[in-house]
């Protein structure tokens, strides 16, 4: 039996490391991130999904949670240690087990915690998951091609940029994305990408 087989949606993954602690995300914690929304519009200047008011955090957070009932997704609420505080969420999603890949997206934090290294942190804890207990072979990532800051910070950790999928999604305001395509695989996280990561912690 491979490892993958072994990845139980139903587990309550919780990923933790000096700085930040990764845990499954519920709809109870709507309280702990909703004044992200109230205070940080800024924050889903790129998102797909149009969150301008608390109900549309609910929902946003009820989907995720929804993906992990429906076995391709697995969302996760972050805790910053420093500031002791949520400060915002990420997920595997289109969770692929028999081909053994894995996209990681609908990232976001709040903007006290940027350019803090909270990122590399969770990235490193997430990846680490990914690769070394779940066996995947690789990890995608996407973002709207004008996200400058968000591809950057993936090039950082690492990722290879491999395209560009044109007029790809369709956003809140009617337009359309082009969506950037990064990936890092099992034998680049093996070989350099750890290493790389770790010595930005």
């Amino acid at each position: 039996m491979s490892t993958i087989s072994q990845f139980d949606f139903s587990s309550d993954y919780v990923l933790e490391d000096e700085r930040v602690i990764l845990r499954p995300i519920t709809i109870s914690d709507t309280e702990q991130l909703v004044q992200y929304v109230q205070n940080e519009p800024e924050l889903w200047q790129f998102s797909l999904v149009a969150i301008q008011k608390p109900e549309d955090l609910k929902g946003y957070i009820e989907t995720a949670i929804q993906g992990r009932n429906d076995k391709n997704s697995y969302p996760f609420i972050v805790f910053d240690k420093i500031s002791n505080t949520y400060v915002g969420s990420t997920r595997f999603y289109d969770i692929q087990l028999g081909f053994e890949t894995t996209q990681l997206g609908y990232t976001w934090y709040s903007k006290k915690v940027w350019g803090t290294g909270l990122n590399q942190h969770c990235k490193s804890l997430l990846l680490q998951f990914a690769f070394e207990k779940m066996n995947f072979k690789r990890v995608e990532f996407r973002a709207d091609n004008n996200n400058k800051r968000s591809i950057a910070a993936m090039q950082k950790i690492g990722c290879t940029v491999e395209g560009v999928l044109r007029s790809h999604l369709p956003k809140p305001d009617g337009s359309r994305r082009d969506s950037i395509i990064l990936s890092i695989t099992k034998e680049e996280w093996d070989s350099s990408v750890k290493k790389v990561l770790q010595a930005q912690l």
